[in-house]
C-alpha cells in the first residue's frame, strides 16, 4: 500500500476525530489565549506524543482483531448502534452547555507539556476510535497491518491531531463569536460526522453479508 496514502488517511481520520470541541482542543485554545501561542503549541506537542502511543496501541489491537474476525463483526454492529445514538443525541437532544471557566493561574512551558500528556493520557477515546477506523479502512483495502504501514498511519494520526490543535490555537479567538462556531452549530457538525461514520459502518456490515 502507498505509504503516502496511508499517512494522509491517518491524518484525515485524526482531524475528524479532533474537530468537535472537547477537553484537549479547547484547553489548547484557552492556554493560547491566556498565555500565548507558544505555550499552546507546547501543550499540543505533549498531547500528540500520547496520541502517537495510543494510536500505535489501537493499530496493534486492530491487527489482533483482524485475525479474529468474528469479534470484528460484533464490534461493527455495536459501533453502528453507538454512532447512531451519538448522531441522534447531537442532532436532536444536545443542549448548549455553559461556558467553562478559564483557569486563573499560569504554568511554565514544561508544565504545559506534561499537562498535555496527562490530559491526553486520560482521554482514551483515540484507542477504540483508531482501532475501529483502521479495521474499516483495511476492509476497503486501503490499509494493511505491515509494520511500515502502521508506523506511517500512526505518524499521520499524530500530525493530524497537531494540525487541528494548531487550528484551534490560532483561529479560536478570531472565530469564537461567529455563528458557524456556536455550540448549536457545532452539535450539528458533530452529529453529521458521526452520521457519516455510521453510514460507512453500515456499508461494511452489508458488504460482509454478501
Amino acid at each position: 500500500m502507498n505509504i503516502t496514502v496511508i499517512f494522509f488517511l491517518g491524518l484525515i481520520i485524526a482531524l475528524v476525530g479532533v474537530v468537535p470541541p472537547g477537553l484537549l482542543n479547547m484547553t489548547a485554545a484557552k492556554v493560547s489565549l491566556k498565555e500565548g501561542a507558544n505555550r499552546g503549541i507546547v501543550f499540543s506537542i505533549g498531547v500528540c506524543l500520547i496520541v502517537f502511543l495510543q494510536t500505535y496501541i489501537a493499530a496493534m489491537l486492530a491487527r489482533y482483531l483482524s485475525n479474529h474476525y468474528y469479534v470484528v463483526e460484533i464490534l461493527q454492529r455495536v459501533a453502528f448502534v453507538i454512532f447512531i445514538l451519538i448522531t441522534i443525541y447531537y442532532l436532536l437532544v444536545a443542549k448548549v452547555p455553559a461556558k467553562p471557566e478559564v483557569e486563573a493561574h499560569t504554568k511554565s512551558g514544561q508544565s504545559r507539556f506534561f499537562q498535555g500528556m496527562f490530559l491526553s493520557a486520560i482521554n482514551v477515546f483515540p484507542v477504540p476510535y483508531h482501532a475501529y477506523m483502521t479495521i474499516t479502512i483495511a476492509g476497503f483495502g486501503w490499509f494493511d497491518f505491515e509494520k511500515s504501514s502502521i508506523l506511517t498511519y500512526v505518524t499521520g494520526a499524530a500530525m493530524g491531531t497537531f494540525v487541528m490543535l494548531y487550528v484551534y490555537i490560532f483561529f479560536f479567538d478570531k472565530i469564537k463569536n461567529k455563528n458557524f462556531t456556536s455550540q448549536k452549530n457545532m452539535n450539528y457538525i458533530i452529529g453529521t460526522i458521526t452520521g457519516i461514520v455510521a453510514g460507512i459502518t453500515l456499508i461494511n456490515i452489508v458488504m460482509d453479508w454478501k
